[in-house]
């Protein structure tokens, strides 16, 4: 999946434009080529020999290098330690407030006006028939070597699509890689990678949403971002799928839900 590129108009795999032909390579060499190959080799060897004598065999990157896979395990666990802890302030919030409110009518009546607003912000777990869209990467390069290898992984674009037509369509709740989104959550990837909720997921990416299977479903249709992505998928081998079920069972938010924005300063 990328962030940074839009996925062009693909068109059906009949319409699609022969590929250009590769370049012919040139059938004799330069004599400045000739004559520089030997010389970077010269020198490439010298480099080793002096590597090799300053470090007398050992190794020389230092012992405390950070191990990406390890950096990121790290911070894995470290959000799920503080996600842990969240949860436990937010049933402690709640359990201290109805306590309160059975004594103080103040209490008791800010709680039952913000009661029926817990849902639709996202804030309580639902169930209900919905449709689960699913996008994946191709599984294999197609043999053209002209194939612009961007277009075989899931975009921004077409993950943003697919939620943007399910809420037009009716979504009452959603998740993304089983994560309860809102209408303020950012859908943000990096390479082929998905950031949400401050997690990182791989494909397939599942986008379940509760609420009028048929009437998403169209709108999903009628979607042009949409239909983009699986003229594509049809070309070049991306999978496009959807399912309805009888029931579906999202989890409630469990992120901030304030905003955070930046504020002119004065002088």
């Amino acid at each position: 999946m990328s962030s940074s590129d839009e996925r062009p108009a693909a068109h059906p795999a009949s319409a699609r434009p022969t590929p250009s032909a590769r370049p012919v390579p040139p059938t004799r060499r330069s004599w400045r080529w000739q004559v520089g190959v030997p010389i970077i080799f010269a020198v490439a060897g010298v480099m080793f020999a002096t590597s090799h004598s300053v470090s007398r065999g050992t190794d020389l990157r230092s012992s405390s290098d950070v191990n990406l896979a390890s950096l990121v395990r790290t911070a894995q666990a470290n959000l799920d330690a503080q996600a842990a802890t969240l949860a436990k302030l937010q049933a402690q919030v709640k359990a201290e407030t109805d306590a309160a409110a059975v004594g103080n009518q103040a209490v008791a009546r800010a709680q039952a006006a913000s009661t029926p607003l817990l849902a639709p912000a996202g804030l309580t777990a639902v169930s209900g028939p919905g449709l689960t869209v699913t996008l994946d990467d191709a599984k294999s390069v197609p043999a053209d070597p002209n194939v612009d290898l961007n277009e075989l992984v899931v975009h921004q674009s077409d993950l943003q699509a697919v939620v943007n037509a399910m809420w037009h369509g009716g979504a009452e709740a959603m998740t993304i890689a089983g994560q309860r989104v809102i209408a303020t959550s950012a859908v943000r990837c990096v390479g082929n990678t998905l950031l949400l909720n401050g997690r990182v997921y791989s494909p397939p990416f599942r986008v379940a949403a509760i609420g009028p299977s048929r009437t998403m479903q169209k709108a999903l249709d009628a979607s042009a971002g949409v239909q983009l992505f699986r003229q594509a998928a049809t070309y070049y081998g991306l999978d496009y799928s959807t399912a309805t079920s009888d029931q579906l069972n999202l989890p409630a938010y469990g992120q901030a839900i304030s905003l955070t924005y930046a504020k002119a300063g004065s002088k």
